[in-house]
């Protein structure tokens, strides 16, 4: 919603286009599925747009508005946000996951299905999602839109080429040349930082295209600006 439905939201109201086929909120249940800004974007457009109601599903635990113990500075503190998308009347839902879309005679979403979740967490293990039995719940719901995070690199391609990942699943590379424990293999932006800003992606990928040029032709003449170690945002 936030780079395809929005866009063109916004370009319906400023007069520039029209479109034939609009995905729209107005008069229906929406369930925005993901608690971060994208499913704020979302929400807000949904109150534009005229929504029946907008509920909004996050996966992971309620967080603290404090920043956790575990997360102390200069780490990113994952505290609860609330944008003013939020203060408009959504309904917020932590610790729940979608089973299952319902749709109607026609095929036209009509519901959907959710179970409250739990996460088990082991010292030095990744947390492990667990669902709660005896919660499934049916909710009425016209429109879904999907405003979900990146959770880690998809590891099959990395696994057949015996890539190294690190804990979070992300790609290992150095940040001196993106280049993976397999010579050849190079990395950059979400792949191997995590989830992060685009002008980060933007910036890794300029580098990693000069470290591979020298590494496929001896030399490079393509730029290369802030080479080391970057801060994680």
């Amino acid at each position: 919603m936030r780079s395809a439905c929005r866009g063109r939201y916004n370009r319906r109201v400023d007069g520039v286009k029209k479109f034939a086929h609009e995905i729209k909120a107005t008069d229906k249940n929406v369930v925005v599925i993901g608690g971060g800004d994208t499913g704020s974007d979302c929400i807000g457009t949904s109150f534009r747009q005229g929504a029946k109601s907008v509920s909004n599903f996050e996966i992971l635990s309620k967080p603290t508005t404090e920043r956790p113990q575990d997360q102390p500075w200069p780490f990113w503190p994952m505290r609860l946000r609330t944008s003013s998308s939020h203060k408009e009347g959504v309904e917020r839902f932590f610790s729940i996951s979608t089973k299952k879309f319902i749709g109607d005679k026609d095929g036209n979403l009509k519901g959907l299905i959710t179970s409250e979740v739990e996460w088990i967490k082991v010292p030095g293990e990744r947390p492990v999602l667990k669902e709660i039995e005896g919660t499934e719940k049916e909710w009425p719901c016209e429109l879904v839109l999907l405003a979900l995070g990146f959770t880690g690199s998809e590891m099959t391609i990395a696994e057949q080429l015996g890539i190294e990942a690190d804990g979070r699943t992300n790609i290992k590379a150095s940040v001196k040349d993106y280049m993976t424990n397999v010579p050849g293999v190079f990395v950059a932006g979400d792949q191997r930082r995590g989830q992060s800003l685009i002008v980060w992606a933007i910036s890794e990928g300029r580098q990693a295209a000069h470290h591979i040029d020298t590494f496929l032709m001896g030399s490079s003449e393509l730029p290369l600006k802030g080479e080391g170690d970057l801060p994680r945002i």
